[in-house]
């Protein structure tokens, strides 16, 4: 497994991480998959305390019992549970942050937060008070870094001008090249890290059968599927094709891959500890007929 540095943080975080929002804790086996990712290399695990009502956060940290320095933890904040159950709010608020960084670290039993992130962001949410709320944390040792979840364009480019955000999550795989456009490139300029969810797209580019996805219609996603098979390079399977797609991206540290079983798990070392695709092979990925444009939110 390869480590990056998510360069205004100075953390080492592996290739692959481990994205825990498919955990369900009613499932026994959470604590070996968790072990055995860490035992392979996989050092940063991503939950969020809108996940399960905040029982994601919770079994995570059960499974980390003992092993909080071997790992880094990124969580995220902005969504609140409605009282009923019945959904949530969004609420980007300094003193709701402030507030729900102490739930966080309660279920997750740690000290302090390696990643703190805004779960999501509109152009018109009260940025400065947000940021001023993700200072205070990093000031108290509450959180070691902070950034956002985020695929606007227009709220990325926000906060890489008003704050020190060291990471930025953002979906990004072969059927969703929107961050190509104009992100990549900004946060790679600004030597910030990109934590990249979603790299086979709902599973696609893993052998799931085609269905609508973003833009494109059922045809045309099952001929896009076609080309990328006709194209994945001997050795590698689709997964693992599309994940070092993403990774091998030089804008990408991580590609946050959501694990729920022990076979997910070993597809995503097998990304991991592959080799990079070649410039050749990244080209001949590129020309599918996948490229698609931000809309709205620019």
């Amino acid at each position: 497994m390869q480590y990056n540095t998510l360069k205004r943080s100075g953390l080492k975080v592996s290739e692959v991480s481990f994205g825990c929002m498919s955990l369900k804790a009613d499932v026994k086996d959470n604590d070996v998959i968790i072990g055995k990712a860490i035992s392979e290399g996989i050092n940063l695990f991503d939950t969020a305390d809108l996940y399960d009502k905040g029982s994601n956060e919770q079994l995570l940290g059960n499974a980390l019992k003992g092993k909080r320095n071997d790992v880094l933890i990124s969580t995220k904040v902005g969504n609140r549970w409605k009282e009923d159950g019945s959904g949530w709010d969004w609420t980007p608020r300094k003193n709701y942050i402030l507030k729900a960084i102490d739930d966080s670290l309660k279920r997750l039993q740690t000290d302090y937060i390696d990643l703190y992130l805004l779960h999501g962001g509109t152009i018109e949410d009260p940025e400065d008070e947000v940021i001023e709320a993700f200072e205070r944390l990093t000031d108290l040792g509450k959180i070691r870094a902070y950034g956002i979840s985020s695929i606007r364009p227009n709220v990325i480019r926000e906060y890489v001008s008003r704050s020190n955000i060291a990471a930025v999550m953002t979906q990004y795989s072969l059927l969703d090249r929107r961050p190509e456009e104009e992100t990549l490139s900004l946060l790679q300029k600004n030597e910030i890290g990109v934590l990249a969810r979603g790299t086979v797209a709902s599973g696609l580019l893993a052998d799931k059968p085609a269905k609508e996805y973003l833009n494109f219609t059922k045809e045309e996603v099952t001929a896009i599927l076609k080309e990328f098979n006709a194209n994945i390079p001997e050795g590698k399977t689709p997964s693992v094709t599309a994940t070092r797609y993403a990774i091998d991206n030089p804008a990408i540290t991580t590609a946050v891959v959501g694990i729920r079983t022990m076979q997910q798990l070993k597809d995503a070392l097998a990304a991991g500890n592959a080799s990079p695709l070649s410039a050749i092979e990244i080209e001949n990925l590129q020309l599918l007929k996948s490229v698609n444009f931000y809309k709205e939110h620019r």
